[in-house]
């Protein structure tokens, strides 16, 4: 079994946040998850759908992004929420909730959608290199490639670092669409007619769905979850409601600035190229080579190209981030973060140097588009599965969503659906009319590839909702299991002792109650005893097994101790110390030692052993195949 490690392990609770003080200093510290979030939220992919969707129906579709911006809002806030009580990004999350042949293709449809996310992220900043210095697109994807690693690499700093050099990024997007929407004078009466829902003609929807996957990025859900784990926070109720509640403002503020981002490239486009009666911009350069004759200022395009730059840079560094979780998050693998950066890196610059190649610099305005509209299709693999796990009180606790977010959520998921189906519908019907004689090709190939995703999402969709009603009374259930037991279907067996017996220990007061109520299970000569104990202090969690401080060895030499006094006592004992997080390095160890049992201790104490023993037991039993017993331990009762 592979070590389960942290969610973006090496920034994991990097950021402290402090429990108690003024409400906007503890915010401060919470933010900066959410920022990162909505650099995709105006990416150059966003560029290209907002231009084209301005030149072409004015100000109509605006209300398409204010609706997508809202739901990006309640998407987001939900992923937060998922990181900040469960410790689990959405990928981890959905490893442990389905099978491996769930799990792969669920993993492979993230690794399309972050494909299609670059994709966006490196053309944007190769045009922007082309824009601003006249370097060929295909170089501009090269450069775009590696330099991205090299503003990864003040990660090394701390996530705060990175979070510093996205926020430049941010204020060099917002100043110079300030200054592009100045020169542009749009039509006010016009902006607010736009927010009334419309759709001109049927091209309008291609292009509103690809606005919704470009705003609401399945990426960003994987993303969120897991960047909200860079901050230590307290584990009692009331610090991690607390912290939901700042996340949420935090999401609110980041992504309503990304919404007036994107409302003003497409109010600039509406305003310069629509009324001027250019109706077909959907590539960037040409809205680049348009601005300066027609605004008759030469600071239009230079502002235009270092926003789409900011824009790029920004953005594919949050795209290679949510790469690398999804990969380490579905697969569970461990390979160092330069690495898996570069794999994620490269696995979107190779399609976008084909698609040069093959296609020609000047497709790159569809091509962005089509990206959008691939993530919409990809969408609803995402959310799904989160409302899911926000909705299951198993896992979620006192914290699960309401039922009034639960339906507005199953709303927002209905809405994504039936436009993406509607999409597919079209789509498939204009392929199969223009390849003629050759349809029977895309009816062997794409027909069943459709049908087998739409069998997955309604297999993710529905087995949740199946396993909830399995667990209340009366509900498909064998009758016999609560009604009135019949005679001869039961058999009743002697209890036997095991073979190997793990006892997980905290070093607590009721050590020796553990020890003796666990020993009520074994047979001396018969029973391997296997003493377990975890050391979770920040050099343990930093440096693994090469961890050589006072308390790692302190620990080491009283397991040893009582281990040397259970076999004093004629019993067959070992012992095995880990060190870091403490589900996962039982769960490691258990599966090492093979063994039969796990005895745990459940106490009234607060704090860090509530945190290894209150929550412990629920998220092993998931992930060993040994009895998990849970013992009781009370303070002796005074004469």
């Amino acid at each position: 079994m592979q070590d389960e490690r942290e969610s973006l392990s090496e920034h994991y609770e990097s950021v402290e946040v402090p429990a108690t003080g003024p409400g906007l200093r503890r915010w401060w510290a919470i933010a900066g998850p959410a920022l990162l979030v909505s650099v995709g939220y105006m990416d150059p992919g966003n560029w290209a759908t907002d231009l084209a969707g301005g030149s072409r129906y004015n100000y109509a579709l605006l209300w398409v992004l204010l609706m997508s911006n809202l739901m990006a809002m309640l998407l987001q806030s939900l992923a937060a929420r998922l990181g900040v009580v469960c410790r689990r990004d959405l990928a981890q999350a959905c490893r442990e909730a389905f099978p491996g042949w769930v799990n792969i293709p669920l993993y492979v449809l993230a690794e399309i959608a972050i494909i299609a996310t670059d994709l966006a992220e490196v053309l944007g900043s190769a045009i922007a290199f082309q824009l601003l210095f006249g370097v060929p697109l295909l170089w501009g994807v090269v450069i775009t490639t590696f330099d991205v690693l090299l503003l990864l690499a003040f990660t090394s700093f701390g996530i705060r670092k990175l979070e510093a050099v996205i926020l430049s990024f941010v204020a060099t997007i917002g100043i110079a669409f300030l200054i592009e929407i100045f020169l542009a004078q749009p039509d006010w009466g016009g902006v607010l007619r736009g927010f009334v829902p419309s759709l001109p003609d049927s091209g309008a929807l291609y292009i509103a769905i690809g606005i919704l996957g470009a705003t609401v990025m399945p990426h960003n859900l994987y993303l969120h979850s897991s960047l909200v784990q860079t901050r230590l926070v307290g584990r009692s109720e009331k610090e991690i409601r607390a912290s939901i509640r700042l996340n949420t403002i935090d999401s609110v503020i980041s992504l309503n600035l990304a919404f007036l981002v994107n409302a003003a490239i497409l109010i600039m486009a509406a305003a310069v190229f629509y009324r001027s009666g250019l109706f077909d911009i959907a590539e960037i350069q040409d809205a680049h080579r348009m601005l300066e004759p027609i605004l008759g200022a030469a600071v239009a395009p230079v502002a235009f190209a270092l926003a789409l730059l900011a824009s790029g840079q920004s953005s594919t560094i949050t795209a290679t981030l949510a790469g690398q979780i999804v990969m380490e998050g579905h697969l569970n693998i461990r390979i160092r973060p330069w690495l898996r950066r570069l794999i994620t890196r490269l696995l979107a610059a190779g399609p976008a140097v084909l698609a040069i190649l093959w296609f020609g610099e000047e497709s790159t305005g569809g091509l962005l588009v089509l990206s959008q509209v691939v993530l919409s299709l990809q969408l609803p693999f995402a959310v799904v599965p989160l409302i899911h796990f926000v909705a299951d009180r198993r896992r979620m606790k006192n914290f699960t969503v309401g039922p009034v977010v639960q339906a507005l959520a199953w709303l927002v998921a209905g809405i994504i659906v039936a436009l993406n189906l509607k999409l597919v519908i079209d789509e498939i019907g204009a392929w199969l009319a223009a390849a003629g004689a050759n349809a029977w090709i895309l009816q062997v190939t794409v027909l069943p590839l459709v049908g087998l995703l739409l069998l997955l999402l309604a297999y993710v969709a529905i087995r949740p909702w199946i396993e909830r009603l399995q667990r209340l009374p009366g509900i498909l259930r064998p009758a016999g299991i609560h009604g009135r037991m019949v005679a001869g279907k039961f058999s009743i067996r002697p209890a036997r002792s095991y073979r190997r017996i793990a006892i997980a220990l905290d070093f607590g007061d009721g050590e020796q109650q553990l020890v003796n109520e666990a020993l009520r299970f074994a047979e001396k000569e018969r029973t391997e005893i296997v003493l377990m104990h975890v050391v979770e202090s920040a050099v343990a969690r930093a440096m693994g097994p090469n961890a050589a401080d006072f308390e790692t060895e302190a620990d080491r030499q009283r397991l040893e101790a009582l281990c040397a006094s259970l076999r004093q006592a004629g019993y067959r004992a070992s012992c095995r110390l880990g060190l870091g997080d403490p589900i996962s390095e039982l769960a490691r160890l258990v599966e090492e030692e093979k063994v039969e049992a796990v005895v745990l201790g459940a106490h009234g104490h607060r704090g860090l052993t509530d945190l290894v023993y209150g929550n412990t037991a629920s998220a092993l039993r998931h992930r060993i195949g040994a009895t998990v017993i849970i013992c009781p331990l009370k303070p002796p009762a005074e004469n």
